[in-house]
């Protein structure tokens, strides 16, 4: 079974997570991603990559995505998160970085740590090969 891996950004953030995801391009097209919509499309458009869009963060994605990580259904979350900007669906950002926590979902939240995440996925898949 591949790694599930999730990639949200809001929307200052959406440039470094597409910048990420071409860094990392050959180590997540090993992997199911799965990502909020804006963010999603933005990450196949420019890489080429699969991934399953769920709704925006505001209009509920980040829940589905919280659903998916209660369900066991995500090994890793990487949620480049504004922190300078108010977002109105905080508590839903809230609930998934606690969903992470409580069901011990690495989660990273910002480039240096994400970055972290995907070196170890990368040298673990290239160990198995």
């Amino acid at each position: 079974m591949s790694t599930r891996v999730a990639l949200i950004a809001h929307d200052h953030k959406k440039d470094d997570i597409v910048k990420l995801a071409g860094e990392y391009v050959d180590t997540l097209r090993q992997c199911e991603l799965i990502a909020t919509g804006t963010t999603g499309s933005r990450i196949e458009a420019a890489h080429g990559l699969s991934v399953e869009r769920m709704l925006s963060g505001p209009h509920g994605g980040d829940l589905q995505i919280g659903a998916r990580l209660a369900e066991g259904n995500l090994d890793v979350v990487i949620f480049l998160r504004d922190p300078m900007t108010p977002q109105p669906h905080e508590p839903d950002i809230n609930a998934l970085v606690r969903a992470c926590d409580v069901h011990d979902i690495p989660c990273a939240t910002n480039i240096s740590t994400a970055r972290m995440i995907l070196d170890v996925l990368t040298l673990r898949m290239k160990s198995v090969i």
